[in-house]
């Protein structure tokens, strides 16, 4: 029996922040967050989290709805996608799973520390972009998740509403916790501590490894039909 409309759209949306958010990995990076924005006034603070959030909004959805265009316009293929995006997501989730210093896809950047200065409004604007933005939370492993789980193009007009309204919705609950996590970093850091993080990434990167092992075996699947291997 067809699920209603209505479900297919609240869990095709759930599943954006489920697949991205360990990658992203908001908890982890909100330390590296408070360290970058040293220096800056509270209300300064905020604003960068809002602006931060509002920049990987728009790279996320970005990947998400063209991301696959981009890549048929190299010729290659959505099946491919797939199994290279579940590659990536499985490589991402078992690198959390066995990962002791809890980092994302920020690793590259956490040596850059924040000097103790107050910003000038030139400065605000390219820092909130980089290295904040991209590559500290939006990186290429989330990108690349990104659009893999905007491959599917459907082919029906309610089937492209559902899938385009619950990727934005997707999108907004994963950079509200982006929000939220950057917003209040300095009281999470002091709260959940050094264990409580690790047991979140945990949990999470578990249900991430699941998820990738998911999308690579429906690539394997599209590609052994194209191949007429299997009917």
């Amino acid at each position: 029996m067809t699920e209603p409309l209505l479900i297919q759209f609240f869990k095709a949306a759930i599943l954006v922040p489920i697949t991205l958010l360990p990658i992203l990995n908001p908890f982890g990076n909100a330390p590296v967050f408070a360290r970058l924005s040293t220096g800056i006034s509270r209300d300064a603070e905020k604003r960068l989290a809002r602006q931060v959030t509002i920049n990987c909004f728009f790279m996320l959805l970005g990947a998400m709805f063209i991301g696959s265009h981009v890549l048929a316009f190299f010729g290659i293929s959505l099946p491919i996608v797939r199994v290279g995006g579940g590659i990536l997501v499985i490589a991402t989730g078992w690198r959390l799973l066995n990962d002791d210093s809890n980092s994302g896809d920020g690793d590259a950047i956490r040596a850059q520390v924040a000097t103790r200065q107050v910003w000038s409004e030139d400065e605000f604007k390219v820092r909130s972009f980089y290295p904040i933005s991209f590559p500290l939370t939006v990186g290429p492993g989330s990108i690349a998740a990104s659009i893999t789980l905007g491959a599917n193009t459907p082919l029906r007009l309610p089937d492209v509403v559902i899938s385009a309204g619950s990727a934005v919705l997707g999108v907004g609950l994963t950079t509200l916790v982006i929000l939220l996590c950057y917003r209040y970093a300095n009281g999470m850091v002091r709260m959940l501590g050094r264990l409580g993080t690790m047991v979140v990434l945990r949990l999470s990167a578990f249900i991430l490894l699941c998820i990738g092992i998911e999308i690579f075996w429906h690539g394997v699947v599209d590609l052994l039909n194209e191949s007429g291997l299997v009917s």
